[in-house]
């Protein structure tokens, strides 16, 4: 192996929808399997952890945004996987990229400040900006989109050149292998679905171990995101509260190639801390956290009951049933005054008449409408007389800043942190027969290595915090203008003593370069996988 990387200072593990109440299990020894990273364990006995408030919705695209803008949604544009425009007769959507990112993320803050950086694998880091300093091989987009917006020109051919057994669709989301599922897997397929990870992760790593070794960025920052996948469909088989007393022989099946993917992650954050050095900053950080819906709220049913949408007549023409079989909730937006656009969003959208004619409620009835929209909602009951919605987020409070109006007007916050469901399907509130993955709003956050304190969990720390903890960890200034705060107590008093907190000039405004579109039956495919995680319908 090369010599250790002695210019890494920061390196930077997303660890996609982790949470403690799985990783805590994965670093303590348990009956007949051990400790199955042990090396993690190791490594945070003189680390820090926290727990990680996210976004006021726990959702990959603005959480992640928000890890790398140190701002919240309402400042930095990004809200969900989709965005749309209500143009009063019809609704529009498309999906967000990077050049919906209005706000300076720390790649750029970081190059204009002398340091070369590395971001793989997060999500709306494509199209990358052209004046990148290092590397950039971007998420969230298909193999066939890699080569152009991988980050410098010719970087993909290296990859393939120079990568044993490197494999673009294993790297990127293969949507064939991911599509053959909507809402429920079979048990094969669950197992062949997490089974998939375990090479994606390894391509992953792969890369990020080349560019460490031949690139040596001052910040290394890569994503594994097969912690989040595999959560969705196999919750029960991690979760220590709903494993089985008497398993059966494919639960312990299921069980240990959960356990695997996590013993190769595990190898994998080994690798690269020994890569960057005995003086490396490691930190460790995901969007949000997991837990387990035990119910369906059907939100457009409900919004039905109370007045206030309507949904479409069926004349049984063809684009009525293409309609009927599309992402949206399928509306007669005439007759619709407020409604939820996707499961992802978790949000409600009040509908205001913006010239005479328009559907929708006038703009001064709006707070009283809203008043009534927010009680009704509360009201709400599952069969055994508990409230389904347990908070109400208003927009203006939650989403500050200049796209704060692109917020769906309410934010929901159920029982069970469950995402609601838009189909047409009576009762609105429905029992899960058996407990289903699904994000909690508190992910985690931790480090370790040269300056870093070891204190085990502390005091919780809030997403927009990592940009600016890890521009501290490069000794660079934190921009006056970003929401998030240095997590100074994960520092020394010796270190921090040594390395006082400074405070630069305002993040700039970022021009985005235009790039390769996805076509229509890409954007499907993309789709198609959110469907099968439950984001969309």
């Amino acid at each position: 192996m090369d010599s250790q990387n002695t210019k890494t200072k920061t390196l930077f593990i997303g660890l996609d929808g982790c949470t403690f109440t799985v990783l805590d299990e994965m670093l303590r020894e348990l009956p007949d399997v051990g400790v199955t990273m042990p090396y993690l364990s190791k490594l945070l006995k003189g680390g820090v952890r926290a727990k990680l408030r996210s976004t006021p919705n726990p959702l990959t695209p603005p959480a992640w945004t928000s890890i790398m803008t140190g701002k919240n949604p309402g400042a930095h544009g990004v809200f969900d996987f989709i965005r749309a425009e209500d143009k009063g007769g019809e609704v529009y959507w498309t999906l967000y990229d990077s050049r919906d990112v209005d706000s300076e993320m720390i790649w750029q803050i970081a190059n204009r400040n002398g340091k070369k950086i590395a971001a793989l694998n997060f999500p709306l880091t494509a199209p990358p900006a052209a004046e990148t300093n290092g590397t950039v091989v971007p998420g969230f987009i298909p193999a066939k989109h890699l080569r152009r917006n991988s980050h410098p020109a010719g970087l993909f051919e290296k990859l393939k050149a120079e990568i044993p057994g490197f494999d673009p669709k294993e790297l990127a989301w293969d949507f064939d292998n991911e599509k053959q599922a909507t809402e429920v897997l079979s048990p094969e397929d669950t197992f062949k679905w997490v089974s998939y990870h375990l090479p994606r992760e390894h391509q992953w790593f792969k890369v990020a171990e080349y560019v460490l070794k031949n690139e040596q960025p001052d910040l290394m920052a890569v994503m594994f995101d097969g912690t989040d996948k595999i959560q969705h469909q196999a919750w029960p088989y991690l979760d220590p509260k709903l494993l089985k007393s008497e398993p059966t022989p494919y639960d312990l099946r299921m069980r240990e190639v959960c356990l695997e993917y996590f013993r190769n992650v595990d190898d994998y954050i080994e690798q690269l801390v020994k890569l960057c050095g005995p003086d490396v900053q490691v930190f460790f950080a995901s969007d949000h956290g997991f837990t387990a819906s035990v119910e369906v709220l059907r939100i457009n049913v409900f919004l039905e009951e109370k007045g206030y949408l309507q949904w479409a007549t069926h004349d049984g023409s063809e684009q009525a049933l293409r309609r009927e079989a599309s992402d949206f909730a399928n509306l007669d937006w005439s007759k619709t005054t407020a409604y939820c656009r996707t499961p992802s969003s978790n949000g409600i959208h009040i509908r205001v008449s913006t010239k005479p004619g328009e559907p929708g409620i006038q703009p001064s009835e709006y707070e009283a409408f809203r008043e009534k929209l927010i009680a009704d909602l509360l009201s709400l009951r599952n069969p055994n007389g508990e409230p389904v919605v347990v908070d109400v987020l208003k927009r203006e409070e939650w989403f500050p800043g200049a796209h704060m109006e692109k917020a769906c007007d309410l934010t929901l916050v159920l029982r069970d942190n469950g995402f609601v469901s838009i189909r047409n399907i009576q009762p609105a509130v429905v029992m899960r027969p058996t407990p289903a993955g699904t994000h909690h709003p508190d992910g985690i956050f931790m480090a370790a290595g040269s300056g870093i304190t070891a204190a085990d969990m502390a005091e919780r720390c809030d997403i927009r915090d990592v940009c600016p903890t890890l521009l501290y960890s490069l000794g660079l200034a934190v921009p006056k203008d970003m929401e998030g705060k240095v997590a100074a107590h994960f520092f020394t008093p010796e270190y921090f003593a040594a390395n006082p907190i400074k405070k630069g000039a305002p993040t700039r405004k970022v021009q985005r370069e235009a790039g390769e579109e996805m076509d229509a039956a890409e954007k499907q495919q993309i789709i198609e996988q959110l469907q099968m995680l439950g984001y969309m319908e």
